[in-house]
């Protein structure tokens, strides 16, 4: 048996491995490569594997850095099902075809300048009817669930990272392999704890935050009232950079308790993009997997978490840039969260510039993203080829990350037969958070921690 890591080694984007037994092939993840947009362009255009020679493929979750290039490997000769719990299923719907307008829009303005510079123009990645026909082959299971693909025997398991997020459960030549997918963290809002799964023999594991520790979640309300009113006495606006998918709502269910609370002023609150509107109502018609918490905030108008007086979703583009003309204090939640692309570049370049305004930051940021230039305060950034300079105020909450910490990951493999555990891969991580988890791990006793190689073969 052996596994082969493809995307998302060295990196946290781009997620690709594959498991190869008695001639089949499973590939976990397929996700798109997220950095500068040449190299990005090429890794997500090219697979690095014969899509014709994979059997299944299986979906941890629904972000576009873990489903983002299943359209291309289905135009490029995939022919089996896609397995993901039905959430992620409903919410790869609105996302897959969102990244397909995107790589349309993309090379739209690509093709511009390579006709000015008489190039020849490119094709996207994939376009809106590959995308189209890819959900055709989305396959949704529950949770617990017996998935026989021979010689695979697979179960999903809730990894409490987003909505229908699964740890992938493996069966196949006597062993047990994990694969965390995105392993999340306890007692965080809306959803449910990840599930621990104590016999394995091999674990490929996500280090995103190996080398960081999350701030106390408990304080988060706290840090939140404290810098929306900091803001709001000086009259400025906020401005937060948020996945269209679980982070935005996160952001809105906590702002809803602290308007409750009477914690923070009677400020307009804008969720501004369809996207995320459309996520939000997954997230309605879902409770079924919410935590007790997130059920009792169901009223008997069903209304839910996501819904309060002041908030305001918006779809129409013309209502969108209508907010960048507001004279007075509001918060704007609007994706991408690494601000690389959508309407929240629009917000930033009416806002950075500004010091009366602060950019509230509360995703992982990759490398070579404007979200990590803000995150890092560096003093001029680039946005639509424009160099402005950074005078808002910028804050980092890590406290929202839905990741395990340093101390989440490691306490998860301590709770594991370690006596049965043989090999555990770093993946999902740049360099130095993997490397930090290796004496530690190795440490438990494991035999062999590995931080694999791409396109490197590994016996297992």
């Amino acid at each position: 048996m052996k596994l082969y890591f493809w995307g998302g080694v060295g990196t946290v984007t781009g997620s690709q491995h594959i498991l190869k037994s008695n001639g089949k092939q499973l590939l976990l993840e397929c996700g798109l490569f997220q950095g500068h947009r040449q190299e990005a362009e090429e890794i997500n255009r090219h697979l690095p594997f014969n899509a014709r020679d994979i059997d299944w493929c299986c979906i941890s979750h629904a972000h576009i850095d873990h489903i983002g290039n299943l359209p291309n490997l289905i135009k490029n000769g995939f022919r089996g099902p896609v397995l993901m719990t039905k959430p992620t299923v409903a919410l790869s719907r609105l996302l897959l075809l969102d990244s397909a307008k995107i790589q349309e829009g993309d090379i739209k303005y690509l093709n511009k300048k390579r006709r000015e510079r008489g190039e020849p123009p490119k094709e996207p990645i994939y376009t809106t009817p590959d995308a189209e026909h890819a959900l055709t082959r989305l396959r949704g299971i529950s949770y617990a669930r017996k998935e026989q693909l021979k010689p695979f025997t697979i179960y999903f398991h809730d990894a409490g990272h987003i909505l229908g997020s699964a740890l992938i459960d493996i069966e196949v030549e006597k062993k047990r392999i994990l694969f965390t997918g995105d392993l999340g963290r306890k007692k965080m809002p809306i959803i449910q704890d990840p599930v621990q799964v104590d016999e394995v023999d091999i674990l490929i594991m996500e280090a995103t935050y190996g080398n960081r520790l999350h701030g106390d979640y408990q304080d988060v309300q706290n840090r939140l009232a404290n810098i929306i009113n900091r803001v709001v006495a000086r009259q400025g606006r906020i401005v937060i950079p948020a996945f269209a998918v679980e982070r935005a709502q996160e952001i809105v269910y906590n702002l809803k308790i602290l308007r409750q609370q009477n914690r923070i002023p009677d400020l307009p609150i804008f969720v501004d993009s369809p996207l995320a509107s459309q996520v939000t109502e997954v997230y309605r018609n879902s409770t079924a997997y919410f935590d007790t918490e997130a059920r009792a905030l169901i009223d008997d108008n069903h209304n839910g978490p996501f819904d309060f007086p002041g908030l305001r979703y918006i779809e129409d583009v013309n209502e969108s840039k209508k907010l960048n003309q507001l004279a007075e204090p509001c918060i704007i939640i609007s994706p991408s969260g690494m601000c690389e692309a959508g309407r929240v570049l629009h917000h930033l370049k009416h806002s950075i510039t500004d010091p009366k305004n602060l950019i509230l930051i509360v995703s992982f940021q990759a490398q070579h993203t404007l979200g990590r230039r803000l995150a890092e305060h560096q003093p001029v950034v680039k946005i639509f080829g424009e160099e402005l300079p950074l005078r808002a105020e910028v804050e980092v909450m890590d406290e929202f990350s839905a990741h395990a910490d340093r101390n989440g990951l490691l306490e998860y493999v301590r709770n594991m037969n370690l006596k049965r555990l043989q090999q555990v891969y770093l993946v999902h991580a740049e360099p130095e958070a993997a490397q930090a988890l290796l004496d530690p791990l190795k440490q438990m006793g494991i035999p062999q921690v590995i931080i694999p190689e791409k396109g490197r073969e590994y016996e297992v």
